[in-house]
């Protein structure tokens, strides 16, 4: 539509280009139906980024090299490792869940914010309750038949201290933690 009403107020004359005001141009608003055809959607001039199909989307993200090898191991590690391990830890309270990859959804979760485990701790954020949350973790877990996942700890947090001791809990009450630090 921007292209068409572009067309109809620049018109060319010896390769230059002349501006009219809407009021010499004659049909602009009017009922006659638009030179251009019009799509089923009503969008005229809808393109994608590399001007291809219309009304086509991308499913996944473009690369920025599209020439680049994608391993082998990248293309599958969320299959051979579905489920990664996430720790939350706060001045107030720890949360900890195990996360399905591909499907995104949450397996087990438990936090000192629940009711059920606030009034069994003193406090919501020490080692004691760190090794609380990984023991509840792991039955929750192992109710779900989830006996195995994946940690990486976030740029900032180290693995030390009260992430160490959620981690250590887990593997202590059966569930298998592969941690990959870098």
């Amino acid at each position: 539509m921007l292209r068409l009403a572009c067309r109809k107020l620049c018109a060319r004359v010896d390769g230059g280009c002349e501006i009219w005001s809407l009021s010499q141009i004659r049909g602009f608003h009017s009922a006659r139906p638009s030179l251009a055809p019009r799509s089923f959607f009503g969008v005229e001039d809808f393109l994608d980024d590399d001007n291809s199909r219309p009304y086509t989307y991308q499913k996944e993200k473009k690369s920025r090299n599209p020439t680049k090898h994608v391993s082998f191991k990248q293309r599958t590690v969320a299959y051979m490792e579905p489920f990664t391990l996430d720790v939350f830890i706060s001045k107030r309270f720890v949360s900890a869940s195990i996360t399905h990859r591909v499907t995104c959804k949450q397996v087990a979760v438990a936090g000192t914010n629940s009711k059920d485990i606030k009034a069994a701790l003193r406090s919501r954020s020490d080692i004691p309750a760190c090794l609380a949350i990984g023991q509840i973790l792991a039955d929750r877990a192992r109710e779900a038949d989830v006996y195995t996942a994946s940690y990486t700890p976030r740029e900032r947090d180290k693995f030390e201290g009260k992430i160490r001791a959620v981690v250590q809990s887990l593997i202590d009450n059966g569930i298998d933690v592969k941690i990959y630090l870098d």
